[in-house]
């Protein structure tokens, strides 16, 4: 469904990616994982060309992506990021409706795609449809971010660390309902993430990223079982690490009269 073929993208005195070679299957979430200055948020950009890549091909549908103009390209693409981008002006039903409204969708047909979009996102039309963003929480204004994303019926969604940014409890929750609706619909997806954790909960399989670099490609069992190197061995060393230290605290608590 997205191919990478050897994409790289070279700066002035860097390389940000580098000879980077993946596939991802039709009904497939892969997670992008890594560091900051990886190169995973790089490779994002360049499958809907807000990056153009230095060198290399990248398809979608077996179409080299280049022969098509962006906004065509962005328009069929769903997109969410942690810096949602919502317009303060707007609605939400008036952002949710955006891309439909360019592809000359009628007003009735807009408004039925923006209740069910709400409502897949778990949220009340009639609650939310007529406010703005500032008047909805950090979690509620993420659910209108990927309704957004899902309004012009995209088969291929990209995900540039949606959840960062948001406490934990409403980041679980919104993990859990992205993966339903992904199921649901079916969508091909590519997923940024410096959280090993999120990435085990959610990655089909996990491209892991280091200096520009494809430092191994997995399943999460095997990043965890089989590390390719000693950078993938410490990074999924870390929630052993944690769980031990957690681990330690409760026998502690145990030991105390």
């Amino acid at each position: 469904m997205i191919e990478l073929d050897r994409v790289t993208k070279r700066y002035a005195g860097a390389i940000a990616v580098d000879g980077v070679s993946l596939r991802v299957e039709e009904g497939e979430l892969l997670v992008l994982l890594g560091g900051s200055g990886s190169g995973k948020t790089t490779t994002l950009k360049m499958v809907n060309r807000l990056i153009e890549p230095t060198s290399g091909a990248i398809r979608i549908g077996g179409k080299d992506i280049t022969g098509e103009p962006p906004h065509a390209l962005r328009r069929r693409i769903g997109y969410v990021f942690q810096r949602l981008g919502l317009f303060p002006h707007l609605t939400v039903a008036e952002n949710i409706g955006v891309t439909p409204s360019l592809l000359g969708w009628d007003a009735a047909r807009i408004r039925a795609r923006v209740d069910a979009l709400l409502e897949l996102c778990e949220l009340d039309p009639a609650a939310v449809r007529d406010r703005r963003p500032d008047e909805l929480s950090g979690g509620q204004q993420q659910r209108v971010g990927v309704a957004r994303a899902l309004a012009a019926e995209p088969r291929v969604m990209l995900l540039d660390e949606p959840f960062g940014a948001l406490d934990p409890l409403t980041r679980d929750r919104l993990q859990q309902s992205f993966l339903a609706i992904r199921r649901r619909l079916g969508l091909t997806a590519m997923f940024v993430t410096h959280d090993l954790v999120e990435a085990l909960l959610l990655g089909d399989r996990i491209a892991v990223m280091n200096g520009g670099r494809l430092a191994q490609v997995g399943t999460p069992r095997e990043l965890m079982t089989a590390p390719a190197d000693e950078y993938v061995a410490q990074l999924v060393g870390t929630p052993k690490r944690q769980a031990a230290v957690i681990d330690a605290l409760l026998r502690e608590g145990e030991r105390r009269p």
